[in-house]
Order: C-alpha cells, then sequence, then structure tokens
C-alpha cells in the first residue's frame, strides 16, 4: 500500500480549517489553491486546457493544440474549496462536476485522470 500523500504546511492548514467547519485565512487559501494548481501544471505540461480558479489563479495544462487568443475551448472553473476538494481527493471529479460546482466546456477538460493530485 502506498503512503498517504503529505500536503505542504500551508495546503495542510487549510484543510484542517475547512475540516472543522472554519473559514480558511484568506492568504492561505490563496496560497494552497495556487499552489495545488501549480502541482497540475507540473504533472500534465501542455497548453490546451485552462483551469481557473478565481480570484486566485489559472493555469494552462494538458498536451494537445494550444490557443493563442482569446477564450480558450477549453475550460474548466470552481471555487477555491471545491479545488481543494478535488485536488486533494476529497471529492471525486464526477460528483463535483455532477453538482454545478466545476464548470467544464470542450473535449478535453474532462480532468478525471489526473486528479487527485
Amino acid at each position: 500500500m502506498s503512503t498517504p500523500h503529505r500536503y505542504s504546511d500551508t495546503v495542510q492548514t487549510v484543510l484542517d480549517a475547512m475540516d472543522d467547519g472554519l473559514v480558511p485565512d484568506r492568504l492561505a487559501l490563496r496560497d494552497a489553491v495556487r499552489e495545488l494548481l501549480a502541482d497540475l501544471r507540473s504533472r500534465v505540461p501542455g497548453r490546451s486546457v485552462e483551469v481557473r480558479v478565481p480570484p486566485y489563479g489559472a493555469i494552462q495544462c494538458v498536451e494537445g493544440p494550444r490557443h493563442t487568443r482569446g477564450t480558450p475551448p477549453n475550460v474548466v472553473e470552481t471555487d477555491p474549496a471545491t479545488w481543494l476538494e478535488i485536488a486533494t481527493g476529497r471529492k471525486s471529479w464526477h460528483e463535483a462536476v455532477s453538482t454545478g460546482k466545476i464548470r467544464a466546456s470542450g473535449v478535453r477538460a474532462d480532468l478525471s485522470a489526473y486528479l487527485p493530485l
């Protein structure tokens, strides 16, 4: 059996606050979102899908045709709490999509094969 993933102190602090029903510190939440976005970008390089977690960050990832101007054809957008939940495996991609917590458009916008991190 593999060992559980060890997240940074920032990510773990935010997850602990969420587990306790507390609102995480805004700066810690921002840093945790950005850290997990950067992790996804490094694991799944490319420029065919844009992942947006407003107001904290957006990245491009997944191999394939890239876009250079305007709205990309493959977009994933979610709120910070949902991003942390799916990135850490606390909620599945499919559950978040089916409940409307993730808006995904485009043929490459299904990130379930890459999550959790």
